[in-house]
């Protein structure tokens, strides 16, 4: 893709799901790519299959950690052009009136904290490149919420916010700044989510797998591979006057969930 080859580009939460697809892609793209993760075997294994794929334990949600993590980076790199803010959990799955406030907290510490501490911390690199682009992952719960998962649509709901808000602060600064905002990503994660649906709706876990599948126009879970693509497009030439936008890669979901 046009525009990427000897870029320099930090991922968070890079080395497995969309992450490690984008850190692939982006490095078979021409890229030097640096990552963070809190996950020690795939980071293990990423070390193993991509040696020339830099990497980093560090937890987002930690100021420290994203310290750690950007001075490994800009020795690494020697700078940075592009910043991937694709670190999240899923938070917990349940009614408002029986969550803890404290996976509450740690479900926006990650992400959206994380956001902000790596987004205050590349803003001076990438400009001092000269411009460059920041992706945000949101997710459709961002668009249309998400019942009995009160913490992380309200999270990437506020991923919104902030990429709006940070594309008018940062676009005459020639960086540009845009949200991603997939469907159901088919994989592990996706799969205990369903299982949580499943427990909280007393139903079996293939009626809410079909459930989940049913209300997407195309009747089908979204690739690690299909949001990498969308990534390595905003941040590509192609991609260079897309800003502010909140960009669904979902098959067309329209509402997540319906009934009870």
């Amino acid at each position: 893709m046009r525009g990427l080859t000897g870029k320099r580009v930090l991922i968070t939460a890079g080395a497995a799901g969309i992450g490690r697809r984008t850190a692939e892609a982006f490095a078979e793209a021409g890229a030097r790519v640096f990552l963070c993760d809190i996950d020690e075997a795939a980071l293990s294994d990423l070390a193993a299959a991509r040696p020339e794929i830099g990497a980093l334990r560090a937890d987002v949600a930690v100021e420290g950690d994203v310290e750690r993590l950007f001075e490994a980076a800009a020795a690494a790199l020697g700078g940075l052009d592009f910043l991937i803010n694709n670190a999240g959990v899923a938070g917990p799955t349940g009614p408002v009136e029986s969550l803890a406030l404290e996976d509450w907290k740690r479900c926006l510490a990650v992400n959206l904290d994380g956001m902000f501490l790596c987004t205050r911390r590349a803003v001076p690199l990438i400009e001092a490149a000269g411009g460059g682009a920041i992706v945000n992952l949101s997710s459709t719960a961002g668009l249309h919420g998400f019942p009995n998962r009160t913490p992380y649509a309200t999270a990437k709901w506020g991923v919104i916010g902030l990429t709006k808000t940070l594309a008018m602060e940062l676009g005459p600064r020639g960086i540009r700044v845009n949200a991603i905002c997939p469907g159901p990503v088919a994989g592990a994660r996706i799969d205990r989510v369903i299982e949580a649906d499943a427990r909280v709706r007393g139903r079996p876990v293939e009626e809410v797998r079909d459930r989940y599948l049913r209300t997407n126009a195309l009747r089908t879970f979204i690739d690690a591979a299909d949001i990498a693509d969308m990534i390595l497009f905003l941040c590509s030439d192609l991609g260079r006057r897309v800003n502010g936008q909140a960009i669904a890669v979902d098959g067309y979901t329209e509402t997540l969930r319906t009934g009870p």
